[in-house]
Formats: C-alpha cells, structure tokens, sequence
C-alpha cells in the first residue's frame, strides 16, 4: 500500500481494504524504521492519529471530505501548522508554534488528509530540498524518482509559507505519478484573499485526458540547457526523451533562450537581495531565538542573529545587503531585474513561436554521493543544483520533473517540462503521456537494517534505460 498512488490508496480506503489508522501505522513505522536518513524534523503522532481515527469514523458513515480523506501526507517545515513547531530547520525558530496553518496546509486538511508531521531542509529552505524557489520541488524530485510540480507563480497561495524570495515562492507538489500532482493541484490552487499575488480568477480542477495522438504537439529542446557539468548519462536520457516524442509523431525543434547562461548568477543577487529583506525580521524581539547578550540593543541584534543563523544563512544576508547598498543598487539589484525580463521575454517569443512544450534534463547528474557532496561549498553547490530550474521561477512558469530512468549506478534520474504560464493542464498531460512512455519502477526502501546498511530495493526501467 505505501507504494500505490494516491487514487489507488483513496479507493483502497474506501473499499475498506484498509483503514485510515492502519495507513497511519505504516507511515509512522516506516518514518521510524528510517529515522538516520533525517527526513523529519518533527514527527506529529499523537496528531496524525488522532486524524486518522476522525477520517475511519467518515468512512464508517459514508461520508468522506473528498479523495484526501485518510492520505497520510508531509510539509516541509517552512509552511506554518497551528499546534506544530515550525523551525525552518534553524535555531532562530527553535519552539516557534504557529497560531494558524498556512493556506495550502489548512486546504488539505479540509480534506481529510493525515498531517504526519514536518520534513527537513536547508535552514530557511536556502539550498535544494515542498516549496520551490529557484528548483527545491523539482530538483529533490529528480534525485528521488517523484514527480516535483512547480505550479504557475500565483497559482498556489504563499500565505503562512516563510519567506524566502517572495517574488520566486512556489509551493510544490511531490508525489508518486503525475495524476496524484493534478489531483493535489486541483484542491491547492486558486484566489486566496490572504495572498494578493494569487489568481483573481477561479480554478477550475481538471481531469488529465488520456493523449494517443501528440502530432499536433510541439516540443522545443533549448540548446543553452546543454551545460557545462552536464553528464554524459542525463544528455543520453534528455536525447532518448525528444527521440521519443519525435518518433510517436510530435514536431521536435531546437530552440534558444539566449539569456539562460546569464540566469544562474541573476538568479544569486536577486535571492540574495530579497533574503536580506526577508531575514531582517528575525531581530530576537517579537518572535523566535533571543540571545542572552543584554549589553545593549545592538549587540542583542547582533549576538541573536549570529546565534540563531548558520553561515550560509549569514553570508546570503551579507551579499543581499552589498547587493542593496545604494552605491550597488543599480549595478547589481536593478541590472539583475532588467536580466530577469530579458529572461521572461526569451520564454515568452520560444512560446509565442508556436512551441508547447520545453523538454530540458531537471539535473546534471544523478545524486552526488555523500563523501563528494561534503566536499564541495554551499555556494557551488547550489548553483549547480538550480543551473537548470531556476530560469523557470524568475519566469514564473509552471514547471514538472518526471522520473526517467535509472543511471548506472541504479539512481534515479528526471526530465523537466516547462510550460505555458497557467498552462498546466496542457502540462502535466503531456508530462502523464511521458510518464507512461517510460515506465520509470517505482522505488521503495524495503529494508532498513541499521545505519550503515540501509538497502534501497528498485526493478531497473526495462522500456527507458
């Protein structure tokens, strides 16, 4: 049952093949079971169970909220839960509980669904581990065999997610299959009068139709994805992709984004900017970590922030704040906007050219092992991971990894779609056409033995590797 989707589990459910508090069980046994992998930062038993029991007695009467109701589900710990703490994974939140849940955590629970608890991520969600700012849906998505949906910016509410980049901040969707992604979508998305950035116009949930014929689709390959570090094994399954697409009738094209190799170093000033921003709330007065340093006003501020924030953190509100001086200003802050349209602008002529869809690899490589990845500093490390997602966020655009194959060394390997701005229906169909194409295994971990010998059981892709 942890391996089905989320309509299989929905039906399971109501066919009473299982139970709501069984389903939870199982979850919490194996969040327990791989505790060492530091996946949640807190786990909410009691809670979750006490919501399974709530959803069993709906059931019982025949009355569930909707195809939720019992799915045990997670939130990165950026998105504010009433009665949860939420730290964003630093100590200047340490004991913050939230007195409202945020919009998107509150929809779901509408619907029934299970809050198992808060998952981990880089303090203040500044890395790539969900919301998604420059690639942390799509990005982990790829290098975990889930499909990472990063919607229209303004499709989702932000209201109650803490804020990274305010003008990038897109909560993502991560499930098993494309269909569970739409199925999420369709309860997510929509005007939320707490958030003035969202869609004024109402959202309709769709039905993803079934595509048999993509002759009338028009794939675009832009050929500024082909970067340096790009593996030789992502580029094979990337031309595997569009051969693909190619022989079952659709119009492959190259195509340009000229502006793309200047998108990465954008994208750093303007997160950087809008960190410092940001972060200037977080002072030891209202709320969150306070330092004990009573010598004066300043040296509180000063002694809370060092205390409360790791490195990265700090260094980003450093940069920001250079970025912002008046004597940078227009040489960083308004030069990188000017870039960001130059951006947008190349998206919008690809599409205005006649081309649906962009086919682009999500990653460079499959993941990088631990004893490589501590080797390297944060900084390359995120500009690495967001070369080929962030472009889609200072776009706006709605954006999905779709597992793919497994890479030699049996790890899971993604391709991106970008699409239309509020195209996803258009999207995730094309993106679900892919998916059944491939046949990509889903991946379990099936047993855990101790710390240094988890044993992560996958089939290899028999249609696509």
């Amino acid at each position: 049952m942890l391996r089905a989707s989320l309509r299989e589990v929905s039906a399971a459910l109501k066919e009473g093949r299982v139970s709501p508090t069984e389903l939870c069980w199982r979850c919490l046994s194996l969040i327990k079971s791989t505790k060492f992998l530091n996946a949640y930062i807190t786990v909410a038993e009691e809670a979750a169970l006490k919501q399974a029991e709530e959803s069993e007695k709906r059931y019982s009467r025949g009355q569930p909220l909707g195809v939720l109701d019992g799915i045990p589900i997670a939130v990165k710990d950026n998105f504010n839960t009433a009665g949860i703490e939420t730290t964003c994974a630093s100590n200047m939140l340490k004991g913050y509980v939230s007195p409202y849940n945020a919009t998107v955590v509150q929809k779901l629970m509408d619907q029934g669904a299970v809050l198992l608890g808060k998952t981990n991520l880089d303090e203040f969600a500044m890395g790539a581990l969900g919301s998604d700012t420059g690639g942390s849906t799509r990005n982990p998505a790829a290098h975990c065999g889930l499909v990472g949906l990063k919607p229209t910016y303004g499709l989702i509410s932000r209201h109650g997610l803490i804020p990274l980049v305010n003008s990038m901040d897109v909560p993502g969707i991560l499930t098993r299959c494309v269909d569970d992604a739409a199925v999420v979508l369709g309860l997510l998305a929509g005007h939320d009068p707490k958030d003035s950035t969202t869609i004024q116009d109402s959202f309709k949930p769709f039905e993803l139709p079934n595509l048999t014929d993509i002759s009338k689709l028009s794939i675009g390959i832009p050929k500024e994805y082909h970067a340096p570090g790009l593996s030789s094994e992502i580029l094979a399954v990337w031309s595997k992709a569009a051969d693909l697409f190619k022989s079952a009738g659709a119009k492959v094209i190259e195509v340009s984004l000229p502006h793309t190799r200047y998108s990465i170093v954008c994208y750093h000033v303007l997160c950087a900017a809008e960190v410092a921003s940001n972060m200037a709330r977080f002072d030891g007065l209202e709320y969150g970590h306070r330092s004990d340093m009573n010598k004066s006003t300043e040296s509180m501020y000063a002694a809370t922030r060092r205390e409360g924030f790791n490195d990265v953190v700090r260094g980003r509100i450093l940069s920001g704040n250079y970025f912002l001086l008046k004597q940078n200003y227009e040489n960083y802050f308004i030069k990188a906007q000017k870039v960001r349209r130059l951006i947008a602008n190349d998206f919008v002529k690809v599409f205005r050219s006649g081309v649906d869809i962009l086919l682009t690899p999500t990653t460079l490589s499959d993941a990088v092992p631990y004893m490589e990845f501590i080797k390297e500093d944060n900084r390359t490390r995120s500009a690495q991971d967001d070369i080929l997602t962030q472009a889609a966020n200072m776009a706006g655009l709605p954006a999905i990894n779709v597992p793919t194959a497994l890479s030699e060394r049996g790890l899971p390997v993604g391709l991106q779609f970008i699409g239309r701005s509020f195209q996803e229906k258009q999207l995730l169909t094309v993106a679900r056409w892919f998916e059944k194409q491939v046949k990509f295994p889903m991946i379990q971990l099936e047993v855990v033995k101790r710390h240094d010998h988890d044993v992560v059981q996958h089939q290899k892709s028999a249609s696509f590797s």
